[in-house]
């Protein structure tokens, strides 16, 4: 089973034999592991159609990895809040918050009407630091050495950097049959520097019939928000780098480790597999452009999407 049937199967499964299980935020899933779904490029691009999911997002977060940028004052920029709540974490538990308690900000602000007001206010006075103060956008803004930073400049024992996107691609056009096209963001050494430890982990092309298909491997995938996130990024992501080796986009395959529904998350999920599926968009790129480095937001459109409305979730911090 392929696109877009294949996540909401996934997603029954889950329900249906997942264990439960508590987890690093004490929201609690049900889980499983070692499940994998594929997506056919060439049917149509995979952003679901049960809810509609914020491309804009998408391609400006993978634009944000592709400039190696760990700071999300260039997000907030593109109007993008995706990354907020661990930076704004970072802040609420510096010596220079002086604020309302803010401990548990992510279900209060589900929970509490009153504590939402507070969090709301505090959130939106961090986002103005961030966009306008350099000195607090340095410390408080940047996430550590979280993806872009090993995407792009990996720093090895012998104080030397190595660009895996830049790598890659050269390996893909001169080596189209290595079994080595691969780029991992997890770096053992630098885990304790980051906001977040790596999520999607490690991915992988391959080159066959004149076609580039890449397989993710997820180490933690939170089905409801952030799958359909990582999904669409790395198609977007397959689709640039096949336009740069002049490639066809084959499969994107997403492989992962532990893959759960947050419980509270359930009446979303229940909403959502409870719709009818759509004919899935088609992306269109600017031809324009020489480099998968040269790319702006408003480089790539997506034609063709009608999806069933979105469905707001608390992301869990």
């Amino acid at each position: 089973m392929k696109n877009e049937q294949a996540y909401l199967q996934l997603a029954e499964e889950i329900l249906a034999n997942g264990y439960v299980k508590d987890d690093r935020t004490n929201t609690g899933t049900h889980s499983m592991f070692g499940k994998q779904v594929r997506f056919d490029l060439q049917d149509g691009f995979p952003l679901l159609t049960t809810k509609r999911v914020a491309f804009r997002l998408i391609a400006s977060e993978l634009l944000w990895f592709l400039r190696g940028d760990t700071n999300i004052r260039y997000l907030l920029e593109h109007n993008n809040n995706i990354w907020n709540e661990w930076a704004f974490d970072k802040w609420i538990k510096s010596d220079i918050y002086k604020g309302p308690d803010m401990t548990g900000f992510g279900i209060r602000a589900q929970q509490d009407p009153t504590f939402k007001e507070a969090y709301t206010e505090q959130m939106a006075y961090f986002k103005q630091q961030v966009l306008t103060d350099d000195a607090f956008a340095n410390r408080f803004g940047d996430l550590g050495f979280v993806y872009g930073k090993q995407w792009r400049d990996w720093q090895t024992s012998s104080n030397e950097t190595i660009d895996q996107i830049k790598d890659v691609i050269h390996s893909i056009q001169t080596n189209p049959d290595s079994r080595r096209h691969i780029v991992s963001a997890w770096n053992p050494e630098d885990i304790p520097s980051m906001a977040l430890p790596p999520c999607h982990t490690l991915f992988q092309f391959y080159v066959a019939d004149g076609k580039l298909s890449c397989q993710l491997y997820q180490r933690s995938a939170d089905l409801f928000l952030g799958v359909p996130f990582n999904i669409a990024s790395y198609a977007l992501l397959t689709h640039l780098i096949a336009k740069e080796c002049q490639l066809e986009v084959g499969e994107f395959v997403h492989t992962f480790g532990d893959v759960h529904i947050y419980r509270n998350h359930m009446e979303q999920i229940n909403l959502q597999l409870g719709r009818e599926m759509k004919s899935l968009p088609q992306l269109v790129i600017d031809t324009s452009k020489d480099s998968i480095f040269d790319y702006d937001v408003n480089d790539f459109r997506i034609e063709g999407y009608d999806p069933h409305p979105a469905i707001k979730a608390p992301v869990a911090v």
